[in-house]
């Protein structure tokens, strides 16, 4: 990766961005793609980046910006800070977590988490609290107030063999993809037009990723996220074997296109890119599965990062696994013709 690249993908994980105030991370984003694309906003927030806008073929890339969170929804009279989630937050790690206050003031405050139920084996979020160093709620209340959000205190960093850690890495990774893909495409000549959309909202609505669908009307559609790895002590395999360090995993089942999948292995296999699959059965769990319902239907397909620790302050992911998804992405892009008939069957 280079030290552009990386430094482009620290910023994006260092910069705020809860469901439902990405603005932050956007504008990261934004200055970064600007550079090699075209861009665009919306009134939901999206960021887009485009390349040859005038072509016929379109395809859209999507991957989302925002994050889980915390909600702020009481401030009692000793300086307690009470808040709901804001996506899905597992309890079991918020007692004894760092987090950052956003104020509505601009004023970012620091906080912990605690429970009001310290003996409880499986606390909730109605029994978690964050205390910012407040003895009572006056001046708090000058700084915080209903509905602003905290978030993970977490900063990124690698150990080990390439591993990146943070928070949100669920989704930046994708988000972070998607921009090194519009840089690489950049350069090439393409017989379609390509669309990135760093979306909002996935983790509570999906707000995003539907808004620019029905905005852009692509002739094809591909989902980036990340996907559960399935080998670290206590993972769920249900979807497959997936794992840290061995390619970006193509999702399979009722909601994937199957054409695509074929374009996507066929450009993998070509330039020797390691790649997984992954079982999505019903459905992706991720911004495809609204991207397919928008117009008269849209044909998807779900490329995703392996991560491990979802939705924790420690999300970890390898380097080597984002610069193959990138390259995977560019490669099957780049071989396109614009000519593509992805129906599973013709009349």
């Amino acid at each position: 990766m280079e030290k552009s690249s990386k430094e482009f993908l620290f910023n994006l994980l260092n910069a705020y961005s809860p469901s439902g105030d990405e603005t932050g991370s956007q504008r990261v984003w934004i200055d970064y793609v600007k550079k090699y694309a075209k861009i665009d906003t919306d009134f939901v927030g999206n960021a887009y980046g485009i390349l040859n806008p005038e072509s016929e073929f379109k395809v859209m890339l999507a991957a989302h910006i925002d994050e889980i969170a915390m909600i702020v929804t009481k401030i009692d009279e000793k300086g307690y800070i009470w808040f709901t989630n804001s996506g899905w937050l597992n309890p079991k790690m918020l007692p004894g977590m760092k987090v950052d206050v956003l104020g509505y003031g601009g004023k970012v405050l620091k906080g912990i988490v605690y429970t009001s139920v310290e003996k409880d084996a499986n606390p909730s979020i109605e029994n978690c609290f964050i205390d910012c160093g407040y003895n009572d709620d006056k001046k708090l209340k000058k700084l915080v107030r209903i509905g602003d959000y905290a978030v993970y205190k977490s900063e990124p960093e690698i150990i080990g063999e390439n591993k990146l850690v943070c928070k949100a890495l669920d989704n930046k990774t994708g988000a972070f993809i998607i921009a090194e893909v519009l840089k690489k495409l950049s350069k090439k000549k393409l017989n379609i037009g390509v669309y990135a959309v760093s979306t909002t909202g996935e983790e509570t609505n999906s707000r995003g990723a539907f808004t620019a669908a029905a905005r852009i009307k692509p002739n094809m559609a591909l989902a980036c996220d990340v996907t559960f790895d399935s080998e670290h002590p206590g993972a769920n395999a249900s979807n497959g074997a997936v794992t840290l360090g061995k390619g970006a995993a193509l999702s399979i089942g009722s909601p994937i296109n199957c054409k695509i999948n074929e374009l996507f292995e066929k450009s993998a296999k070509k330039h020797k890119i390691p790649y997984q699959l992954e079982i999505t059965a019903d459905r992706t769990h991720t911004d495809a599965d609204k991207i397919m319902y928008s117009g008269e239907g849209v044909p998807v397909a779900l490329v995703s990062l392996p991560v491990k620790y979802m939705h924790s302050p420690v999300e970890m992911a390898d380097l080597k696994d984002i610069d193959n998804t990138v390259d995977l992405i560019v490669e099957a892009l780049a071989s396109m013709s614009g000519k593509e008939d992805l129906r599973p069957i013709k009349p």
